[in-house]
């Protein structure tokens, strides 16, 4: 069991032999790393074979330079804060008030 982040050497190893693995009509294996861009741009390349084309290849070596740059990490991250600054800006719901913040003392069963 792999303890910490991989290196960018391990990375590197991983991407390549993943690589070579969905060029060769294999999928792509878990616990390697990479992330979610890479392994999708990965995944394309298996679900297009035989017939990858380059164009996907160099998608997948986009998306690595992309995870390796951390590219990949602040475009996740500015999506997140937009979801949430989306949700936060949404109306609520109408509904039924919630508890009141203070609800005294929790009576206990009789005898």
């Amino acid at each position: 069991m792999r303890t910490g982040r991989p290196s960018q050497e391990q990375l590197r190893r991983n991407f390549e032999s993943v690589l070579t693995n969905v060029l060769s009509g294999r999928g792509v294996r878990t616990e390697t790393g990479l992330d979610s861009p890479t392994e999708n741009a990965l995944w394309a390349i298996r679900y297009a074979f035989p017939d990858a084309s380059d164009a996907l290849v160099a998608a997948a070596y986009r998306a690595f330079a992309g995870q390796i740059d951390g590219s990949n990490a602040a475009a996740w991250r500015t999506e997140m804060d937009r979801r949430i600054a989306e949700r936060g800006a949404r109306p609520r719901p109408p509904g039924p008030p919630g508890p009141p913040a203070d609800r005294g003392p929790v009576p206990r069963p009789g005898p």
